[in-house]
């Protein structure tokens, strides 16, 4: 689900570009492998860049709440290669050929490859968490990785469903996409050792930003160009994903309208992509699905308060507008 990840949507206030260049070093350090084409892809993956926003969560929280010490730069590491792992089984299992602008590792090395080298990223990353000797570290990420699988399950399933209810979506949203935005955020906090109040304020701003993010990658689908999102314009279609947009249309749309997006969700069809780009754009249903994300990012500017003020804060709080209102 996520898009094209060009270049930090916090860039202007964001105080984490040197936390960000050890994270680099320690992605760079622990995909050290003696098995060839496992270096080979995991650094084409990590390679094509990104926002990097998961990792970037992790530093923020930690210095907002005043945390020194070396452990968010693994942490973030982590997280990193978590996210990645599921990066090479999405594009696997919804048989992508373009992510950030390059070609996917299966459209590369096959599926096989892809899948094998995500499960060393996953055994990698919780390598590298025993090494933290946190319990509570542990927790935070084992919860998070296992609601993500479920989330890809629970998307599998929804597949080709245009009867699919707004909340049931947003449930594969939130377990998909936002649960590792949330983590991300609680280790910030955990690191720091914040008390559970302000730990789940942290958690609530990671799970609705998460949320927020991938409503905008749902639209962008539908509004951007292959180009600037760095994938296929109407993949999600063609995967036959019953997106937010698409949902909104059919409620909103003619019976003929409904009828043509029905046929194409159940069919995966992309052949009238451009006549349901249209009705998706008439109905209005691009600035309800934008509506519903700033909906989201303000939730979670709200929560950020809770935080004493700081440049790290002034950096989450850009963070929200940003991401909203980004066009890939």
């Amino acid at each position: 689900m996520p898009t094209s990840e060009t270049s930090s949507p916090a860039a202007s206030l964001d105080p984490t570009a040197e936390g960000m260049a050890r994270v680099d070093a320690v992605i760079r350090g622990r995909l050290a492998s003696d098995v060839a084409l496992i270096e080979q892809i995991s650094h084409y993956i990590i390679g094509a860049g990104g926002k990097r926003i998961r990792p970037r969560l992790v530093l923020l929280f930690a210095e907002a709440l005043g945390h020194q010490g070396p452990e968010p730069y693994e942490l973030a590491a982590i997280v990193e290669f978590i996210h990645t792992a599921t990066l090479l089984h999405d594009d696997v299992v919804d048989e992508s050929s373009l992510r950030r602008g390059r070609a996917t590792a299966n459209a590369l090395f096959g599926n096989a490859a892809s899948v094998l080298v995500g499960d060393f990223l996953y055994s990698r990353a919780f390598q590298m968490m025993v090494s933290l000797d946190r319990m509570r570290v542990l927790e935070v990420l084992a919860d998070a990785t296992n609601v993500i699988a479920e989330g890809e399950v629970l998307q599998l399933m929804n597949m080709h469903d245009p009867d699919l209810a707004v909340e049931a979506y947003l449930k594969v949203i939130r377990y998909k996409t936002a649960k590792l935005f949330e983590a991300s955020a609680r280790l910030g906090a955990v690191i720091a050792g914040a008390p559970r109040d302000i730990e789940e304020a942290c958690s609530d701003y990671g799970r609705a930003l998460g949320t927020a993010f991938q409503l905008v990658d749902d639209l962008l689908d539908y509004e951007g160009d292959t180009h600037a999102l760095g994938k296929n314009v109407g993949d999600d279609l063609r995967e036959g994903k019953p997106t937010l947009p698409l949902l909104i249309a059919m409620e909103r749309g003619s019976a003929e309208e409904r009828e043509i997006i029905r046929h194409a969700i159940e069919h995966g069809e992309v052949e009238r992509l451009s006549e349901i780009v249209a009705i998706v754009r008439r109905t209005g249903a691009l600035q309800a699905t934008r509506e519903a994300a700033r909906t989201e990012a303000n939730a979670a500017r709200e929560r950020l308060f809770a935080l004493p003020a700081s440049k790290a804060r002034e950096a989450l709080l850009e963070l929200c507008a940003r991401s909203v209102e980004r066009s890939s």
